[in-house]
């Protein structure tokens, strides 16, 4: 590697190493859940509706059967519930209980301002639509039909892999 592409890169993963184990034990202060069962809940939350467990995982970037397990335990603290589809008995919908929609009001100023403190306020106008920008190259190059490029609040231009 270049001495540019180091630098990137292990800046890349230092931020990456530091920020989600701290955004981890700030949720873990005021919560209950980890921050991939907020993601969890966070996911279902916004969806309005019960998600393809499928859906689920790709929105919160991970395997199905990651989530299988995190699903299992979160039903079981009465969080959020799964079942099988109306349209097609070989697919599972997840959605959220008024009990997690609950969870999710309590939680997300705290977890808003935890990322407010860590990331966002470090940075500038320019330096956030910088990051955007530089984060979607990335995760288009990564994954061309990755859920956020489908999502009008988050697709801003879908940029093509290099």
């Amino acid at each position: 590697m270049s001495a540019a592409e180091r630098r990137a890169w292990l800046t890349l993963v230092a931020t990456h190493m530091q920020l989600m184990p701290t955004l981890e034990a700030d949720l873990q202060v005021e919560g209950t859940v980890s921050f991939f069962e907020y993601q969890v809940l966070a996911m279902l939350s916004e969806s309005g509706e019960a998600l393809p467990m499928s859906e689920l995982a790709a929105r919160t970037n991970s395997s199905l059967s990651r989530l299988s397990h995190v699903a299992r335990k979160l039903e079981g603290r009465g969080l959020m519930r799964r079942s099988p589809s109306s349209e097609d008995a070989r697919v599972t919908m997840a959605v959220i209980t008024d009990e997690g929609m609950a969870e999710i009001v309590r939680l997300a100023p705290h977890h808003v301002a935890s990322v407010r403190a860590r990331l966002l306020d470090s940075l500038d106008d320019r330096d956030l639509a910088d990051l955007g920008r530089i984060g979607s190259k990335i995760l288009a190059h990564l994954d061309p039909e990755h859920w956020v490029f489908r999502d009008p609040a988050l697709a801003n231009d879908k940029p093509r892999p290099a």
